[in-house]
């Protein structure tokens, strides 16, 4: 039988089945839902498109599809010529029906107290943030109004969790039908989510991007003890559910491109390969980000156009703003051609309605589209291993599907229907059409016309042909057959209006005349061929047709860095050679040379003389320049991404500012261009031990990774005086240990007494807990990480060398060391080395004996 389309918009209001464990009340609804969609055409896969095909649908699953599929007797067959049926969208970043975490208490730290350790209930973490224990599928609540939302934009399934935390716990696959949760769920634990961001934690632990990197590396240790025998120990269901989450799927949610990169750097270390969500910037480090083999889901989140019509309001906006307007579309394009896996996603839209059509922005801007449909079901649904249920229509899955009048990626085409497990929900009626012919329209007694009806891509066009070539249009619309139709007639002034009722190629009804006038009028079909536009050739398509003129040509650079002053090509080493030199200075035996050379191949120093010569170096006339080593910086806090403190304890040993380097800081190109060509990135002052430090040479436009200074031996940021007692930071702030100088000296032999004792645990042969924080601290005592050492006043400094003394290390570098004049004999008998300012004091008072004469006064004693 032939089912109206319109009254699929019914279908949700049925129940097909009922929950099978669950009474009923009243009579049983046995239906088995069977349909047959016919005469469509179906984009099975994204590599299968039938034309002139039939989707069976039986039961909420795909039955048959195909170019012969026999018709189920019973089924309700629904005439789908002229529409086009896509597999429904898969999302696998969405809260839906997950309720909302809301932060308890002010989120400014200074105006509370500091909340050092969890105080959430229950055998958890100690840490607020790390919440794998946590089960989307226990606090799943589907809502109709956002089911009937996501399913009109396309969507038939999500994976929902909770967007809250560093470790998010398990989201679980459900459909985007209108019933209930029992019914909705497909996979109850389908992946584990994580994140950079600590969400509505109180706990003041992790403040920083490093803190929060040491904390994932610190709980997946902990994992690992607790699967291997701590839970004899203690029980803890949040190190319990972490271990069990790297048999599925983890996602993780970051920021940008460098989060990319340090996310997968964690999941390497410790064998978990992560789906990593996309900022929408991937494409500016595309080529190292597919050295990672992370599938990416991508945002396809575009910046708006800048205003910059008002002058000043244009100086606000940088180059790499604007770069990243341009090419932010192209995004999803570079990916693929990087042969990134990719899934698109609504994530970090501030309207989802706009998912669509920026996936079609990013077809015109030269994704290809059965890449960017793959992106829309086939891959999601893989990735997080449900593409035998979801993601195509392929026969056994479910019948998840959209129905539209086009092609998908054409901006005019409509989504019409979205069926969810078998089920259709209209979200606009489709448009009727009318029989195909020649129709003799006689209106009252006056003029006959030949009104020719063609159809194509599902839709009618109606044209009165007065001779070989006058055609008239003719406007019109047609629903559930009523006809309205207008015209002006051939010569004449104003236009006729017509509306009737359709039945078959038999038509009529009452028309009104330009001169108001009433008449009937009738449209019967005739014998005559109809006239038919001629179809374009396919040599006759432009390369604008698929992407709207857009010129693959015309492609912006990206820039290496993506700042102002980056390269469009990541700069090698050079072989080259400086000629005539009047000063090289060489800080070697050799002391200061006056016109020589200097010969660089593979960024090392080959020779240094006088007359030298090379055939393939590229030589620089230097004979009006001094030539020196670069400025090496022993304190630098540029580079630094999201926080250059992990001051949130006493003690920040596992931290490590290798984990943040910021390779695209415009200030590396200002320190560059002020010759510093290698730093040591330390962490702040806010705590006695701080962060391990990194030491980098600066490579503009390289990665992180490869600005790392590998020969470079290990340093760790320690501190003293009136930051890390907290003296200046508010009445609150009186929590945390130590709150005054004899406490900081507590703070160090507390810690390495512990790491002693944890130097003896792991000697015993027994199983230990592996801590990185004392797995430094070891490190210092044993003489294998040297310490630079925040400090002003001399009584500190004298504490910190006999503290040293008593465990047998040596304190490498003072740095401030604003009083080091005051003890300078006893730093030297130490081996202590000083970093000074030479110019910069009375910026608060425990400086106040600073001296210009610091550096000189050490110097003389033999710091």
């Amino acid at each position: 039988m032939k089912f109206l389309p319109i009254a699929l918009s019914l279908l949700f209001a049925i129940q097909l089945s009922a929950q099978i464990t669950y009474p009923r009340n009243g009579v049983y609804d046995e239906r088995s839902g069977l349909y047959a969609l016919t005469n469509a055409t179906i984009h099975v896969t994204a590599d299968n498109v039938l034309e002139n095909a039939t989707l069976v649908i039986r039961k909420g699953r795909v039955e048959a599809v195909g170019k012969n599929v026999t018709i189920p007797k019973g089924a309700v067959t629904v005439d789908m010529s002229g529409k086009t049926l896509y597999p429904a969208f898969v999302e696998l970043l969405s809260d839906y029906g997950i309720p909302e975490e809301k932060s308890s208490g002010p989120t400014n730290w200074r105006a509370r107290r500091p909340r050092l350790v969890s105080e959430k209930p229950g055998a958890f973490s100690w840490n607020e943030a790390l919440n794998s224990e946590y089960r989307a599928v226990e606090h799943f609540n589907p809502k109709a109004k956002d089911a009937g939302t996501w399913r009109k934009l396309g969507f038939g399934a999500v994976l929902t969790h909770r967007n809250d935390g560093i470790a998010r716990g398990s989201g679980a696959v459900v459909l985007l039908g209108d019933e209930s949760a029992n019914e909705s769920i497909l996979n109850t634990n389908a992946a584990h989510a994580f994140s950079f961001r600590k969400g509505s934690s109180q706990q003041d632990y992790p403040s920083s991007l490093t803190g929060t990197i040491a904390l994932l590396r610190q709980a997946y240790i902990d994992a690992q003890w607790y699967a291997e025998g701590g839970s004899n120990m203690e029980t803890n269901l949040s190190l319990e559910t972490f271990q069990a989450s790297k048999s599925v799927p983890n996602i993780f949610v970051v920021d940008d491109k460098l989060d990319i990169l340090r996310a997968d750097k964690i999941g390497d270390e410790f064998g978990q390969q992560y789906i990593i969500r996309d900022g929408g910037d991937a494409y500016q480090r595309a080529e190292t980000i597919k050295a990672t083999n992370a599938p990416l889901l991508v945002s396809v989140d575009f910046p708006d156009a800048y205003d910059v019509e008002n002058p000043y309001d244009a100086r606000m906006v940088t180059l790499e703003q604007m770069k990243h307007w341009e090419l932010a579309p192209e995004n999803p394009r570079m990916l693929a051609e990087a042969g990134i896996t990719f899934a698109l996603t609504t994530d970090g839209l501030k309207k989802k309605t706009d998912f669509l059509k920026n996936v079609r922005k990013a077809v015109e801007h030269g994704l290809d589209k059965k890449i960017a449909l793959r992106a829309m079901t086939e891959t999601p649904a893989r990735l997080v291993n449900m593409e035998k249920r979801i993601g195509t229509l392929q026969t056994g899955r479910y019948a998840n599907f959209i129905v539209t009048d086009g092609d998908l990626f054409d901006e005019k085409t409509k989504i019409y229907q979205t069926w969810v497990a078998g089920k259709g929900d209209t979200h606009m009626d489709f448009p009727q059409m009318a029989d195909e012919g020649v129709y003799a329209l006689q209106i009252g007694d006056g003029e006959s016309y030949k009104l020719h009806v063609v159809n194509k891509d599902g839709k009618s066009t109606f044209k009165i042909k007065t001779n070989d070539t006058t055609k008239l249009d003719v406007k019109h619309s047609l629903s559930n057959d009523v006809l309205t139709m207008s015209f002006s007639p051939e010569k004449e002034e104003g236009r006729i209006r017509l509306t009737g009722t359709t039945d078959g190629t038999r038509w009529g009804g009452n028309a009104q005349l330009p001169t108001g006038e009433w008449a009937k009028w009738t449209a019967n079909v005739t014998r005559e061929p109809v006239d038919r536009p001629e179809e374009k050739k396919k040599g006759d398509k432009k390369p604008e047709d698929d992407h709207k003129g857009h010129n693959h040509a015309e492609h912006g650079k990206v820039l290496y860095p993506f700042v102002a002053y980056g390269n469009e090509q990541i700069p090698t080493a050079q072989r080259v050679l400086f000629k005539n030199a009047k000063t090289v200075w060489t800080n070697e035996a050799e002391g200061i040379l006056e016109n020589a050379d200097v010969l660089i191949a593979d960024g090392k120093i080959v020779r240094v003389g006088q007359n030298l010569s090379d055939g393939s170096a590229t030589v620089i006339d230097a004979s009006a320049m001094h030539l020196t080593s670069g400025v090496i910086d022993e304190h630098s806090h540029i580079a630094i991404s999201r926080g250059v403190n992990e001051g949130t304890q006493a003690s920040s040993a596992e931290v490590r500012m290798k984990d943040v380097v910021n390779s695209e800081d415009i200030n590396i190109y200002r320190q560059l261009a002020g010759g510093v060509t290698l730093s040591q990135l330390l962490h702040g002052s806010a705590n006695p031990i701080g962060g391990r430090s990194a030491i980098v040479k600066w490579r503009w436009g390289k990665t992180p990774e490869e600005m790392i200074f590998r020969a470079a031996p290990p340093f760790i940021k320690f501190a003293l005086g009136e930051n890390v007692k907290q003296s200046n930071w508010g009445d609150n702030n009186t929590v945390r240990y130590p709150q005054t100088r004899m406490g900081v000296e507590q703070v160090f032999h507390d810690h390495f007494t512990r790491a002693l004792e944890y130097e003896r645990a792991k000697k015993s042969g027994k199983p230990y807990r592996r801590d990185i924080e004392l797995e430094t601290l070891l490190q210092i005592i044993r003489g294998e990480r040297f310490i630079s050492c925040h400090s002003y006043q001399q009584g500190e400094i004298n504490m910190l060398l006999k503290v040293a003394e008593a465990y047998g290390f040596r304190v490498n570098t003072f740095t401030h060391i604003l009083e080091g004049y005051k003890v300078a004999d006893k730093m030297a008998a130490h081996g202590a080395a000083g970093s000074t300012f030479s110019d910069w004091w009375a910026y608060k008072y425990e400086v106040k004996d600073a001296i210009p004469y610091n550096g000189a006064l050490m110097h003389r004693a033999g710091v």
